[in-house]
């Protein structure tokens, strides 16, 4: 039953009621119907103090859910910044992927999270992954991107982390072409003063 009651408390923000519930010997890492734990349903909601108490108390960063999604990986993907950064300072595996195969940086990039994709990129993440559509985070942010100021500074950040330019995606198409064929003008420039092909 303390389950269920942390799962609630997790999705309501209610810090001091988990903290309660956990004192009580509610399992840390108890998982709702779709295997999220309570700190992933804290995460889904942003509930930053919820998530905090759960972390500090010792819960697991990393545990995924049903679809392979982790409180570091959903963070990460939906540009939770403060809740990234507390999985980050506990023990975010950098490694691990959701159920597309890539890392959180990809759907970060992907959805113009600018200070997501910096958090990701300070904290080691590689920047060069390339997911089971055969995309990295580079490609990710040229394909799905809008080509606006956010993709655009995007694009700045991975190729200042390093970013392999010329990385094609599985069709063997290269973040140029895909740059030039949706008209966006400043992506192609910083991939061509980069020396992309």
């Amino acid at each position: 039953m303390l389950e269920k009651e942390m799962i609630a408390a997790a999705q309501a923000g209610n810090a001091a009621e988990l903290s309660e519930l956990i004192k009580r010997g509610a399992t840390l890492d108890a998982r709702d119907a779709s295997g999220a734990t309570a700190l992933l349903v804290a995460t889904h909601e942003n509930r930053i103090d919820a998530a905090r108490a759960l972390i500090e108390a010792g819960a697991d960063v990393n545990a995924k859910d049903d679809i392979q999604d982790s409180p570091y990986l959903y963070a990460g993907a939906r540009g939770h910044l403060e809740i990234l950064k507390l999985t980050l300072e506990n023990g975010a595996d950098l490694r691990s992927t959701n159920r597309y195969g890539g890392t959180a940086l990809i759907p970060a990039a992907e959805r113009g999270y600018v200070e997501t994709v910096k958090t990701l990129i300070k904290a080691g993440v590689d920047v060069d992954h390339v997911n089971r559509l055969g995309w990295t985070a580079l490609i990710e942010a040229v394909i799905l991107g809008t080509g606006g100021e956010k993709h655009t500074e995007i694009v700045r950040l991975l190729i200042d982390a390093g970013a392999n330019v010329n990385l094609a995606d599985g069709d063997g198409v290269s973040p140029l072409t895909h740059a030039r064929q949706r008209g966006y003008g400043n992506i192609e420039k910083l991939l061509v003063a980069a020396g992309a092909r």
